[in-house]
């Protein structure tokens, strides 16, 4: 029995917790290498920086993704989502969510955008071959959220490019992207109103107000056209066509 102690009490006191709030940091493993650490209300996660979080090899693939898509291939008409596989696509949503927000808590926004791709990518496949349709409405639910997180790290690493015009257009993308979901769950008539919408509109905003930025030709025509201005739609039209010429 090694006589290091085996509680996390000192660990724990330097670094507590504050509710509502995620605090991550980037430490360094026994061997050297970078791990990130969350603290949550009661301990912390640490994870792997890069691959899967918890550092397995599902199948010697670097992720459970990687490993269902192998095995797809190789099974081909017969491949099928059974208890055990349902069960690992939930413990890699999960471990892929915690370290996406670890991400963000520590400005690492193209760390959080890859880690947001990689569960978009996950959420696709499990849909296509989910068991019922229950299981896979259970995992659509969070898209949206994941694709706020996506949306608000793209924009923020323009931001750190001193790109102001170039993050507004990550928000753009991103709220057009929502709004797909959205209508494609019959869920358009909540879109506008929806939490996470106003919240990318409100960033949006402060970016061009902070920056003082002044709406694209592209993005006056789209206002226009949705506050049925329609004459003033088509001038910018017209002005956008000869641009493009």
């Amino acid at each position: 029995m090694s006589d290091l102690p085996q509680n996390l009490d000192q660990l724990l006191a330097e670094w507590p917790y504050e509710l509502g709030q995620a605090s991550a940091r980037l430490v360094s493993g026994a061997d050297g290498r970078d791990v990130v650490q969350l603290r949550i209300d009661m301990g912390v996660l640490q994870m792997e920086a890069t691959g899967r979080p918890d550092g397995l090899r599902p199948g010697g693939c670097d992720t459970y993704y990687d490993h269902l898509m192998s095995l797809a291939f190789q099974e081909g008409e017969e491949f099928e989502l059974n208890e055990d596989r349902c069960v690992q696509i939930d413990r890699e949503f999960m471990q892929f969510f915690h370290r996406r927000v670890a991400w963000l808590a520590l400005r690492a926004f193209g760390k959080a955008i890859t880690d947001a791709d990689h569960t978009l990518a996950l959420m696709d496949f499990s849909s296509a071959h989910a068991p019922d349709s229950d299981w896979a409405e259970m995992h659509e639910q969070y898209r949206p959220f994941v694709l706020f997180h996506r949306t608000q790290a793209a924009a923020l690493v323009e931001l750190e490019r001193n790109q102001a015009a170039s993050a507004v257009s990550a928000i753009d993308d991103g709220i057009q992207r929502l709004r797909k979901v959205f209508e494609a769950h019959d869920a358009a008539d909540e879109f506008d109103d929806h939490p996470l919408v106003l919240k990318l509109h409100e960033l949006k905003q402060a970016i061009a107000e902070h920056f003082e930025l002044r709406p694209t030709l592209a993005q006056q025509l789209a206002e226009a056209i949705a506050t049925e201005q329609y004459e003033l739609a088509a001038r910018l039209r017209d002005k956008l066509g000869r641009e493009r010429r």
